[in-house]
C-alpha cells in the first residue's frame, strides 16, 4: 500500500509535465527581432553565418572573396517564392509642342450695309432729279408747240356759211387759266363768235394747253374742246354751237 502511494507521488501528472520549464527551451532574453531572411549576395554587403542557435552573423565580406551560400531553413509556410518579373509597358511620350489648331468656320454673310445705303441715296436723288426733270421737259415741249398764252388752231367745215375753200377757223385759248375758244365761220373776221369754256384752278393752271376736234354725231358735225385730261362737248345747232 506504500509501495502504490510512493509510485504514484513519483511519476508526474501529466499537467505537471507541460508545466514543466525542462520541456521548454530558452534562451537569453534580447531586445532586438531577428529575421530569418536570405542573406544578400552583393559583393559590398556584409556576409552571414549560422551560428549553432540558427543566428546569423555578420562579417565584413572582401571583392574576392566569394559568398557562401548558406541555406536557412525556413518554415515551408515561410518558404520564399520565385517572383516574376512584371512587365510594366514602357511608353515613351514625345512632348511636341503643337500649334492650336482652329477649324475655319464658314464666312458669314454679311449684308453690305454701306452700299445699300449709299444705293439707296443715289436712287432717291435719281428719283428727284427725274421727278424734277420731267415737268419741266414736258413743259418746255408744251411752250414749243403751244407757246404762251397756251394756244392751238384748227380748220374744219361744219355748215356755218363755210365751204371746202374757205373752212371756219377755230382758235382754242387759255388765257390765265380760262378757257376760250373762237370761231371765225368761213374765214370771215366779222362773223367771229366766242365761246367761253371752264375756268382752270391749280398749279400751273395757265399753262394747260387746250386743243379741240370736229366729230360727226348723225350728220352734225360737234365740236369737242381737250383740256386737262377732260373733254368739253359743244353741239352744233347748223348756225352755231352751244355747250352741253
Amino acid at each position: 500500500m506504500d509501495i502504490a502511494q510512493t509510485s504514484r507521488q513519483v511519476k508526474p501528472s501529466r499537467h505537471e509535465v507541460e508545466e514543466s520549464d525542462e520541456f521548454y527551451g530558452t534562451r537569453m532574453p534580447s531586445s532586438v527581432r531577428r529575421y530569418h531572411t536570405t542573406p544578400p549576395l552583393h559583393s559590398d554587403v556584409l556576409d552571414e553565418e549560422l551560428d549553432a542557435s540558427n543566428n546569423y552573423i555578420q562579417r565584413r565580406a572582401s571583392r574576392s572573396q566569394k559568398v557562401p551560400s548558406v541555406t536557412a531553413k525556413v518554415p515551408a509556410t515561410h518558404a520564399t517564392r520565385p517572383h516574376k518579373a512584371l512587365s510594366v509597358p514602357t511608353t515613351i511620350t514625345k512632348h511636341v509642342q503643337r500649334e492650336p489648331q482652329t477649324q475655319e468656320l464658314p464666312p458669314t454673310r454679311r449684308w453690305p450695309v454701306v452700299p445699300m445705303l449709299v444705293g439707296m441715296v443715289v436712287m432717291v436723288l435719281l428719283f428727284m432729279s427725274i421727278s424734277a426733270l420731267l415737268p419741266w421737259w414736258r413743259t418746255y415741249q408744251d411752250d414749243l408747240h403751244y407757246g404762251r398764252p397756251r394756244t392751238s388752231q384748227l380748220d374744219a367745215v361744219v355748215g356755218h356759211r363755210d365751204s371746202a375753200a374757205n373752212p371756219t377757223h377755230f382758235i382754242f385759248l387759255n388765257l390765265h387759266g380760262h378757257v376760250e375758244i373762237m370761231e371765225i365761220p368761213g374765214g370771215d373776221a366779222t362773223k367771229m363768235r366766242v365761246y367761253m369754256g371752264p375756268v382752270l384752278y391749280g398749279n400751273g393752271a395757265d399753262l394747260a394747253p387746250v386743243t379741240g376736234e370736229i366729230r360727226d354725231d348723225n350728220g352734225h358735225e360737234n365740236l369737242i374742246v381737250h383740256v386737262q385730261n377732260e373733254e368739253l362737248l359743244f353741239v352744233n345747232d347748223g348756225t352755231t354751237f352751244h355747250e352741253h
